[in-house]
């Protein structure tokens, strides 16, 4: 498995490069980012601040590889600080200018996501993402590992939402399930998952 760490604030820039890389052809961020000139500089913008609230304000977890490249990068939320709507959204000045016209798309997908999120205790992975050139060797499953551990030893849930069907194989493995499929209006669809913790004998 590839060796990872907690990261910290100065592995923002690094981290961001790679998650920008990584989720620049993603339907989901291509339906709110249409322009594929800008959307590289909007996906920054969203990844930084997502960092920054990982990292600075919520109560989250960020891990990412050891040595010098940042290979990728999994953003984890705690129970209760997962929101990631239009209150959180409408607070962060700087992201809002950088998004600019398509604010409003942005909204009503982070929206609707919300809207059907669980209200049951649950760490909750918003990012999950590699750079290209390093997907399909364990990279994700290695970003992954720490806090599935945690989950499990403290008996906690989790939950994502996968914006690409072939992603969904991967998260089974990992113990997710769909609960259910979200179709966006004139764009792509999401499916959101939940994963209950594993007893000890069944984890890894």
């Amino acid at each position: 498995m590839t060796e990872v760490r907690a990261a910290g604030e100065t592995d923002i820039p690094g981290i961001t490069q790679a998650l920008v890389r990584s989720f620049h052809d993603d339907p989901v961020m291509s339906f709110l980012f249409r322009s594929d000139d800008g959307r590289r500089r909007k996906l920054k913008a969203l990844f930084d601040a997502e960092l920054d609230r990982a990292l600075r304000k919520a109560k989250g977890k960020v891990h990412t590889t050891c040595g010098d490249d940042r290979l990728g990068a999994a953003i984890w939320f705690a129970p209760d600080q997962w929101r990631t709507g239009g209150t959180e959204l409408l607070g962060q000045v700087g992201l809002l200018f950088r998004l600019g016209l398509e604010t409003p798309r942005a909204l009503g997908v982070l929206g609707r996501m919300e809207k059907i999120h669980p209200r049951e205790p649950h760490w909750y992975l918003a990012v999950l993402g590699t750079d290209p050139d390093h997907q399909g060797k364990g990279v994700g499953s290695s970003l992954l590992a720490p806090v599935l551990a945690e989950c499990d030893e403290e008996g906690i849930p989790c939950y994502l939402e996968s914006s690409k069907e072939r992603n969904i194989s991967f998260y089974r493995r990992h113990g997710f399930e769909v609960t259910e499929k979200i179709d966006i209006k004139g764009g792509p669809s999401m499916w959101p998952m939940w994963r209950e913790p594993r007893p000890p004998d069944t984890a890894g």
